[in-house]
């Protein structure tokens, strides 16, 4: 006669077991959520093309932010700190920022796995106002770091970030392929714009700093630097830039938000050229490589 209560008191026994599996199965499903992976890269247009590809699988930090130039910034505390919850570090090859650091936050993070994103490209040598392209071991320095300014090597960039995030995540290897591919389909669709933007447009421009050597490369175009040796422009090296502002017809001359204005608007007002200001650090990099081309052919 006592079955009855027997049952429903098992009946609630089920029902509070059942409770506490699903409050288990929740918990357990937020902590792997809340786990995420965490890779780490040098720089915004370099953030830019690992998102692309690593989608939802990896969250990308960015140890140089927005409107910092990655020539002089140093990282602050909090970014030393997040770093050690990151299990990768993508570099992207001769900036600055790495030359100064690299190896200090290798110490600081020793378990970091790191990866080149720079292997294989083309690189130019910089000395002054004189370049040319070839291959050179980076211990010798002169290397113009900005090599993500170039369709030709961003594809080459896409590939080396594919690598990376194929070894660290194997299990998921064809997706990060199939979005590479995806990636490296868009960059070409970008030339083939940039080259008829550029066709008729003005062959020589004028920049602040030189961070758009393989931009000119690329595209058959004369990058003259208003930069001397990395410093400001001695009053002699200003007369020089003005007279071949002159004799080459230059129109433009694009300024980097991170750099003083004074010696362009005084070049300007000289010869009677335009002051673009330009971000070829931009996170947005195919807004900024068509708006670049625009300001060449307006």
């Amino acid at each position: 006669m006592h079955l009855p209560k027997y049952n429903d008191f098992m009946k609630n026994i089920f029902i509070i077991l059942s409770l506490l599996v699903s409050i288990c199965i929740v918990s357990c499903t937020n902590k792997e959520k809340k786990k995420e992976r965490i890779i780490t890269v040098t720089m915004e247009a370099q953030r830019y093309f690992t998102e692309q590809i690593a989608g939802d699988k990896f969250s990308v930090a960015s140890m140089v932010p927005k409107g910092s130039s990655p020539e002089s910034y140093d990282p602050n505390p909090s970014q030393l700190i997040s770093l050690g919850k990151c299990e990768a570090y993508l570099r992207i090859g001769y900036i600055g920022f790495e030359q100064v650091w690299f190896d200090r936050l290798m110490d600081n993070a020793p378990h970091l796995l790191t990866f080149d994103t720079s292997l294989g490209v083309n690189l130019i040598h910089s000395s002054h106002n004189h370049q040319s392209v070839g291959t050179r071991n980076r211990s010798l320095g002169g290397v113009d770091p900005h090599i993500w300014n170039s369709t030709i090597n961003a594809t080459i960039i896409a590939d080396n970030t594919c690598k990376a995030l194929c070894y660290l995540d194997k299990i998921n290897e064809t997706y990060y392929m199939d979005r590479c591919n995806k990636l490296k389909r868009e960059i070409k669709i970008l030339d083939d714009t940039l080259k008829v933007i550029l066709k008729g447009a003005d062959k020589s421009f004028m920049i602040y700093h030189p961070a758009l050597s393989y931009f000119a490369r690329d595209y058959g175009l004369h990058q003259i630097s208003i930069e001397e040796g990395g410093k400001e422009p001695s009053p002699s090296h200003l007369r020089d830039l003005i007279q071949m502002c002159q004799k080459e017809k230059v129109h433009v001359i694009f300024v980097q938000q991170e750099f003083d204005m004074s010696n362009a608007e005084l070049i300007a007002k000289e010869t009677g050229t335009k002051i673009v200001r330009i971000n070829p650090l931009s996170y947005d990099w195919k807004e900024e490589m068509i708006r670049i081309a625009q300001a060449l052919k307006q």
